[in-house]
């Protein structure tokens, strides 16, 4: 899927110096016929470098909220730019990196392999471990707040299955999900300073995002919740009446 739309439709990504991956999930097919709503929810990497221009094109967008999946370190070493964007953070501590540290340091070599079972598991994580964040995320959502970004350090893994999430409880296909999370793949710039002890072949893994990565966070809802539906009403509190007032929020009429 290609980030072009039609000519009287926004940009859907938006190319600032000190942010990659800053992209609006606005226009996609969704219940009813409908379709999201542009400009009203974004998705970033982290906003703590942001440039005197970038915030200009922030300003411009009237973002008002920021919500913030970093964890606690990841926040205070770049905190957001924006001064009129009000910022929530719903943290959710970074594991992978120090999981992959953790192999190393029994003297075992690490190899992409063990990258992707690592980040698989750590989707599986988001839904078992961390799905009060999610919940809160929903809630302010039914505020509001919008135009709002939702953001961790990267864009693309706490913040993906978040926008993955918002996307079904819209009703949006789940090919067309699919390929937005993907587009990170084509829109993140890797930190080079990152991680840098670890194998070159592993920090690619960390600095993309696959299928079999998102896949691994909805086996775990299915497991743990028997169903997506289950999920989004037992475990985000989306009930009917929640879903109601989300599509009128998020879906043009």
């Amino acid at each position: 899927m290609s980030d072009s739309n039609p000519s009287d439709s926004p940009a859907r990504h938006l190319n600032l110096v000190g942010a990659s991956n800053f992209r609006d999930l606005g226009g996609y097919p969704a219940k009813d016929g409908r379709a999201v709503r542009w400009r009203q929810i974004f998705r970033s990497n982290h906003l703590g470098h942001l440039t005197e221009a970038d915030i200009e094109v922030l300003r411009g967008l009237g973002l008002k909220c920021a919500f913030d999946f970093r964890g606690t370190e990841e926040r205070v070493a770049a905190m957001c730019g924006v001064e009129e964007i009000t910022v929530h953070s719903l943290p959710i501590e970074p594991t992978v990196v120090a999981a992959l540290r953790a192999r190393l340091a029994t003297g075992a070599a690490l190899s992409s392999a063990d990258a992707l079972d690592v980040m698989r598991d750590s989707y599986r994580n988001y839904v078992r471990q961390n799905t009060p964040s999610f919940r809160a995320l929903f809630a302010h959502l039914l505020e509001d707040r919008a135009p709002l970004v939702i953001h961790c350090t990267a864009g693309k893994d706490r913040t993906g299955f978040a926008c993955a999430l918002i996307l079904h409880a819209l009703g949006v296909p789940d090919q067309t999900i699919a390929e937005d999370y993907l587009l990170t793949n084509r829109f993140y710039r890797r930190d080079p300073t990152a991680s840098s002890d670890l194998p070159e072949e592993v920090k690619q893994v960390l600095a993309r995002v696959e299928a079999s990565f998102l896949a691994a966070g909805f086996e775990a809802v299915r497991a743990d919740y028997g169903d997506l539906e289950n999920y989004l009403s037992d475990g985000l509190g989306l009930g009917a009446g929640e879903r109601a007032r989300l599509e009128a929020r998020y879906l043009d009429c």
